[in-house]
């Protein structure tokens, strides 16, 4: 197993994936388990995550995703929604309007980097129609699409793609 800087380093946008290699069960609910473990407002876990293995289902979420095909072809779609009213009882406001989509956010991102360190490749996707999501998921009411992650073996691995220099990130006081 990678140490956290390694999986950092070796986590990528992956776009093709290895159509014979499903993903096993217990990677995915380690990883589901790490997404949990993320920190959130309050430890309220304000968000729920939708694991879309259908393959009709990942396919109309290709449609409302502006065609991103690599969604269907993941054995696996990981929909993380935000559920701004748990946050609310807690938090108010700023709980449902904030809160709730960190939450969310960040449980996604800890799913991202434990995909990396189960041996696998993912790719986020935000670019999507948020009622159109609703609608294929027949989500409840309230609930809001934050990020889809497409999960499974990768086919490719792409080159690291260039990011800013630190000293154009961090502003030093």
């Amino acid at each position: 197993m990678w140490d956290f800087f390694e999986t950092v380093r070796h986590r990528h946008s992956i776009r093709k994936y290895q159509p014979d290699m499903l993903v096993e069960l217990e990677k995915l609910h380690a990883i589901l388990e790490m997404a949990c473990a993320a920190p959130s407002a309050g430890d309220l876990q304000s968000y729920r995550v939708i694991v879309v293995r259908d393959p009709i289902e990942r396919q109309s979420l290709v449609h409302v995703a502006h065609e991103q095909t690599f969604i269907a072809e993941a054995p696996i779609c990981l929909v993380f929604c935000a559920d701004p009213a748990r946050s609310e009882t807690a938090f108010g406001e700023r709980g449902a309007t904030l809160y709730a989509l960190q939450d969310a956010t960040i449980a996604a991102a800890y799913a991202q980097l434990a995909i990396v360190a189960a041996g696998m490749g993912s790719t986020w996707v935000g670019y999507f129609e948020e009622d159109q999501v609703r609608k294929v998921l027949g989500l409840e009411p309230g609930l809001i699409p934050i990020a889809m992650i497409s999960v499974g073996y990768p086919a490719e691995l792409p080159e690291p793609s260039s990011r800013r220099r630190l000293h154009e990130v961090v502003v030093w006081r």
